[in-house]
């Protein structure tokens, strides 16, 4: 069951959808917290039991949330547009506003995927006190050729197949939810976003998986992460697409458990 927290953010005040996985199984005070980050078109409900499955397998709790724009919590206002920045604003105001509404004071692992996996990094790049760990799933650090015409046929298939009722399942508003994510990607000043610098700034440990089939990035993105944060672990899983965690669930759960637990106990 979900419930909502209340934030101020940017000139207005906005509901965020969030779910607690295992807080009445576990030690709240000794179980690793997971904070799932979900993709352009993600929300709470969109990662189904993969966020339950992981936190079972490691012992952790877990905090599931839809960012603004998505999933039940408040869309879009008429008339916004995001900015290449968006990515920023989630990393910078709304994750840390979000962690501190619910009074979340001491380190927690980011489990993040495509968008969210690069919301992951920025976030543990601006606040590294606040990260233990990080599991990116497909996360973009630039832009390629491939990404933007995967997203191009999104658009396509968001005006012309049932795609937009598909989305309805998750999204209360789901024309908010798409087009917030399409027309910033597809913003012609997006095609220079780029994150590779703000590595630097982490300090914490990152595993990196990606799918060799993915249409949305390549293997440049995970090893262009581990070119920039030593250290970094990366899983590269064959007949895997753009969702490593729905394609291969198995082996992302078994080699995430093994990185969380081996990072805890050194």
């Amino acid at each position: 069951m979900s419930a909502f927290a209340d934030l101020e953010w940017g000139a207005r005040r906005v509901s965020i959808e969030y779910q607690w996985l295992g807080a009445d199984a576990l030690d709240a005070r000794k179980a690793p917290l997971l904070v799932f980050l979900h993709e352009g078109l993600g929300s709470v409900a969109m990662w189904k039991d993969f966020p339950a499955r992981l936190c079972a397998a490691v012992g952790a709790r877990g905090l599931v949330f839809s960012r603004p724009g998505y999933g039940r919590s408040t869309p879009r206002a008429r008339g916004e547009h995001w900015e290449p920045d968006f990515m920023h604003r989630q990393a910078h105001e709304v994750l840390p506003a979000l962690l501190d509404a619910l009074d979340i004071t001491r380190p927690c692992w980011l489990v993040g995927h495509s968008d969210g996996g690069s919301i992951a990094l920025l976030h543990a790049a601006h606040q590294p006190v606040r990260v233990a760990g990080l599991v990116l799933l497909a996360p973009h650090i630039f832009v390629e050729d491939l990404s933007i015409a995967s997203i191009e046929q999104a658009r396509v298939a968001y005006r012309d197949t049932d795609l937009r009722a598909r989305l309805a399942r998750y999204h209360d508003d789901p024309d908010s939810a798409f087009h917030g994510w399409n027309a910033a990607w597809l913003h012609p000043r997006f095609r220079r976003w780029n994150i590779t610098d703000a590595l630097a700034g982490i300090r914490c440990q990152v595993l990196a998986i990606q799918g060799l089939d993915d249409v949305y990035g390549t293997l440049a993105q995970i090893r262009g992460i581990a070119e920039g944060v030593p250290g970094t672990e990366l899983l590269e899983l064959p007949h895997c697409g753009h969702s490593p965690h729905r394609d291969q669930p198995e082996q992302v759960i078994a080699a995430a458990r093994a990185f969380i637990h081996n990072r805890r106990q050194a």
